[in-house]
């Protein structure tokens, strides 16, 4: 028994996880991104909100892919009436089913009006506060909070997960995350 623990050690050290081999798959088949759209942290962030943003219609949702990194998630959460908080978790291409037929009938405008960033290396986290209208300058129909994960690797920035929550199934907003508890302003926290 002894030895089959050391070899058993080994054998996982060199033999690479699969998850490496899917990421250059997904990689090889994500469309390519414009080079303006990822050149940056605001760059993407201003890409991401633009994206979905728009009348009636469909989306370039081939833009909105070239976003995400290989395997990258994004977080729905809501409060059901019994107080339940719920999760779901998407792809971008479950995303862009799910949303894409809501926004081929509905306008949707979605700006982000505050962010905090924390960054270590080429990891970067930023919660992204924003509210959504149904017309540009109009009263938001709902307000909440975008957690981004990113990753710069150097020659562009990635998505890798998205999870939100708004004040509907999270409660008010708090001012910390509203530069000076005023709407509509925009605080960029360190890059």
């Amino acid at each position: 028994m002894h030895r089959i623990i050391p070899l058993l050690v080994v054998a996982l050290a060199v033999v690479p996880p699969p998850v490496a081999a899917q990421d250059t798959v997904a990689a090889a088949a994500a469309p390519d991104a414009a080079a303006d759209d990822v050149a940056s942290l605001d760059a993407i962030l201003e890409a991401l909100y633009g994206v979905i943003s728009g009348p009636p219609g469909p989306r370039d949702w081939d833009r909105f892919r070239s976003l995400f990194a290989p395997g990258a998630r994004l977080i729905p959460t809501s409060r059901a009436q019994d107080g339940t908080v719920r999760h779901r978790v998407w792809t971008p291409d479950e995303y862009a089913q799910q949303a894409g037929a809501w926004f081929s009938e509905n306008p949707f405008y979605e700006e982000e009006i505050a962010r905090t960033v924390d960054t270590y290396g080429q990891v970067v986290h930023a919660f992204s506060t924003y509210v959504s209208r149904r017309a540009p300058g109009e009263e938001p129909f709902v307000r909440g909070i975008n957690s981004i994960q990113l990753l710069d690797d150097g020659s562009r920035w990635w998505i890798v997960s998205i999870m939100w929550a708004d004040e509907r199934g999270a409660g008010p907003l708090p001012a910390r995350y509203l530069r000076h508890g005023e709407q509509g302003d925009r605080h960029d926290g360190a890059h």
